[in-house]
């Protein structure tokens, strides 16, 4: 894993790794170093919460940290509520399921809540070009800089008429009296 692109991002993202090793309703079961000595690099963290609305379950943190809440079978419909409400942003999400009545119930659900939404796939590696959504609500437009979607963020359509015999008459033909 290579480092995060600066000092800020660094700081950002390990008080994360910070605020986990105090909190009682979350722990790291994998990863949760970093070392700034040379470069600033974290290790790849994996949290375990019992709590939905956990701090890392909310927030974008744009780093190498992924938080797991496990939710009992019996509350699919609460999980995909939580999945759909919980946060203001809505950028990438990402389900692993073979039925696929369950896929398309997915799918439906989270319609606003991921402008790149992967079915069996990583949720990483979106490229300009080959997917032409971005995120949205506080993540963005929903659109991607270079698509023709962007492009026709900059336009205002505009419609033009002209008519080079002008009318006579305010009537159209078919108003004439028989």
């Amino acid at each position: 894993m290579g480092a995060v692109i600066s000092r800020g991002a660094y700081r950002d993202i390990t008080s994360y790794i910070d605020y986990v090793k105090e909190a009682d309703d979350a722990e790291i079961i994998a990863g949760g170093g970093y070392d700034d000595s040379e470069g600033f690099f974290i290790e790849p963290t994996v949290i375990l919460t019992s709590n939905p609305k956990f701090k890392t379950m909310e927030e974008e943190i744009f780093g190498p940290i992924l938080t797991i809440y496990i939710y009992k079978d019996e509350d699919f419909e609460a999980a995909l509520d939580l999945c759909d409400e919980t946060s203001p942003f809505a950028l990438t999400g990402a389900v692993f399921a073979k039925d696929r009545y369950v896929i398309k119930k997915m799918s439906d659900k989270f319609r606003q809540a991921a402008g790149n939404f992967y079915i069996n796939e990583k949720p990483t590696g979106a490229v300009v070009n080959q997917q032409p959504f971005g995120g949205a609500r506080k993540s963005g437009t929903n659109d991607k800089a270079g698509s023709m979607i962007n492009m026709l963020r900059w336009l205002s359509a505009r419609s033009i008429k002209e008519v080079m015999v002008p009318p006579s008459d305010w009537r159209y033909p078919y108003m004439d009296a028989e």
